[in-house]
């Protein structure tokens, strides 16, 4: 007899044990990540469209919705960790929260191109409230947090309302630092919580888990972008378009449609340009997997705060690797406005910024500034190589190497630890 998986309609909404043996994501979970994650495709085209027509101001856009992507996405991760009960209410509230991801995806563009969405806020309310939902559980079933859960119900309510009043100014400047106010507000309001009621029983490893897996899926993401850009290129003929206005179709990243038929085949440059960019993406996974990182959550709360907010340049530079990746076909294809100059520095950025992060977190863990020097060192490798002004697939590839050079340094500091730690045979 097959095993049914039996949920109950309610149960108490408990404290998980932080330390439970083999806790591991849970299939609903998952879905919640690959949910999230056409939020963030939907921000990166957006922001390869900017990048690709010269429109820099695409990367505040980006900025704004990532962190509302982010932060929707980490309140969820976390507090799951510490109270998911798998009950039917639970499960439904978690699909509210994922169709407003959705919600918030389609109004990309329009806040993109606007400065302002409904859909956009409208799907943020809906993360955000069902978000309340779950704590008001939490206020119910686990006493001793009580106060806990019923400060981030009410501050989580509270900063949701001064966000839907946001849609009511208007003039860039102040929907810029009301944004930044609000911002400071959302994240305020974890840290007000837990230091009036206590902290969360998260389960430390389950939360590393989460991080790791969210930032495999994002990379996934990179290359299917990646990929989509290289095939609207083989699927067209070869074209030069000098001013660049039409240089980007708004699905994924593929150069716009012309009239004649027949592709364009794989030229030498595109083909440097792949090579470079699977370096990249295979030296963001190596780099970010070069150690465990659950020495990072749960031994002191400073770094655990750190560890979780520090991930968001850590998951947006990913994604912008990306929007940078398809940037950089449309420049070999002649399909951009802009110099393969600016590409590189859209791609050098991102990556600088994930190498820096991810080394001032270890050395923080370490705590040896030396652990840090290495991933400092490729930010400026990475940097130069964009200041160089070189040919685009040039620029990729040595950006490539560099990333898979740091992975080399890596491997053989890796090595000399092993072999200081095995005795040798005889």
């Amino acid at each position: 007899m097959s095993a049914i998986n039996l949920v109950p309609l309610l149960r108490p909404m408990g404290p998980r044990d932080p330390q439970e043996a083999h806790r591991v994501a849970s299939p609903l979970e998952l879905l919640f990540d690959l949910v999230f994650v056409v939020a963030i495709a939907s921000a990166a085209t957006e922001l390869h469209h900017g990048l690709s027509t010269g429109h820099y101001e695409a990367v505040v856009g980006f900025g704004l919705v990532f962190f509302a992507i982010w932060w929707a996405w980490m309140n969820y991760a976390w507090f799951a960790s510490a109270y998911d009960c798998d009950d039917v209410v639970y499960r439904l509230l978690t699909f509210a929260i994922m169709a407003g991801s959705l919600l918030l995806a389609a109004g990309v563009p329009d806040l993109f191109d606007d400065g302002q969405s409904v859909a956009v806020v409208a799907g943020y309310a809906l993360m955000r409230l069902a978000m309340v939902a779950l704590w008001l559980r939490v206020a119910r079933g686990d006493t001793p947090h009580r106060t806990t859960a019923m400060t981030y119900a009410v501050g989580i309510t509270v900063v949701q309302a001064l966000w839907i009043g946001r849609l009511a100014l208007d003039g860039s400047a102040v929907l810029y630092g009301s944004f930044a106010a609000l911002v400071l507000a959302e994240m305020a309001v974890p840290w007000l919580a837990e230091q009036r009621g206590g902290a969360t029983p998260f389960h430390p490893h389950h939360i590393a888990e989460r991080y790791s897996l969210f930032t495999i899926i994002v990379l996934g993401e990179v290359i299917l972008a990646s990929v989509q850009a290289v095939q609207g290129v083989l699927a067209k003929p070869a074209v030069g378009n000098a001013d660049g206005a039409e240089g980007s179709n708004a699905s994924h990243g593929v150069a716009p449609a012309v009239e004649a038929g027949g592709g364009a085949g794989l030229t030498p440059g595109l083909v440097l340009l792949a090579v470079g960019g699977l370096l990249i993406v295979f030296s963001l996974w190596w780099l970010y997997f070069k150690r465990d990182h659950v020495d990072l959550i749960g031994h002191g709360r400073t770094m655990t705060w750190v560890f979780s907010y520090s991930h968001v340049l850590v998951f947006a530079a990913v994604a912008a690797v990306g929007a940078a990746l398809a940037a950089a076909v449309d420049v070999v294809e002649h399909q951009s406005a802009v110099s393969s100059r600016s590409v590189a520095f859209a791609l050098a950025v991102p990556v600088a910024v994930y190498s820096v992060v991810l080394g001032l977190l270890h050395g923080a863990a370490d705590r040896s500034a030396r652990t840090a020097v290495p991933a400092l060192s490729l930010a400026a490798v990475v940097l130069a190589v964009a200041a160089l002004g070189l040919d685009m697939p040039l620029a990729v590839l040595l950006i490539g190497l560099a990333m898979a050079g740091g992975v080399a340094q890596h491997v053989v500091a890796a090595q000399r630890l092993l072999a200081q730690r095995v005795p040798t045979a005889g």
